[in-house]
């Protein structure tokens, strides 16, 4: 290929990727496609995954798309899709960029409506999917405990001092120190 047809960023599915990587580690950038799938995509398609994506023709980067958006169109195994069994469709189809971001965040918001196990811990911070809770996972669950700095030792208060009595007699009892009010 000539250096003429080169492309220096390429953009495959909303995502801008630096046309000197290899297809590979380049489709596996994209939100949702992992280097597995990306494996299989440039199989289906027998293109070499060592090349550059930036040699890729206008035409090839539309069927990459094409197949990134429907891949099951190929003949992927389900199994490599990441949304099986889908809710709302109740079929099988591949999620990237923010489609899959919506989708989760649509799923938990599904599980604390039904009030489920899930989305009870969902609610509360906690551990979803049955790890050991009682050794790790600690921070932040602390309920009622506010922690502030360390609080700066008091200085004892001042003695007052006892005043002479009036008179110029001087007797073995102290003064009082309570304050008398004054008129002015």
């Amino acid at each position: 290929m000539s250096v003429a047809e080169y492309k220096h960023i390429i953009r495959i599915a909303g995502k801008d990727i630096e046309g000197g990587k290899k297809m590979v580690v380049a489709l596996s950038e994209i939100r949702g496609i992992g280097f597995n799938l990306a494996q299989v995509i440039l199989q289906s398609m027998n293109l070499n995954p060592g090349l550059r994506i930036g040699f890729l023709t206008d035409k090839e980067i539309a069927e990459i798309e094409t197949l990134i958006k429907n891949p099951s169109r190929v003949g992927i195994p389900a199994w490599y899709l990441n949304r099986q069994k889908d809710m709302d469709t109740g079929g099988d189809n591949h999620l990237i960029t923010s489609d899959l971001d919506f989708t989760i965040s649509g799923d938990i918001e599904r599980e604390k409506s039904v009030m489920s196990w899930r989305g009870y811990r969902h609610m509360f911070g906690l551990r979803v999917r049955g790890q050991c809770t009682r050794t790790t996972g600690r921070r932040g669950g602390a309920v009622g405990v506010k922690k502030t700095g360390k609080t700066l030792p008091t200085a004892p208060a001042a003695q007052p001092t006892a005043q002479p009595a009036s008179g110029g007699a001087s007797t073995s009892k102290p003064a009082e120190t309570t304050p008398s009010p004054s008129t002015t």
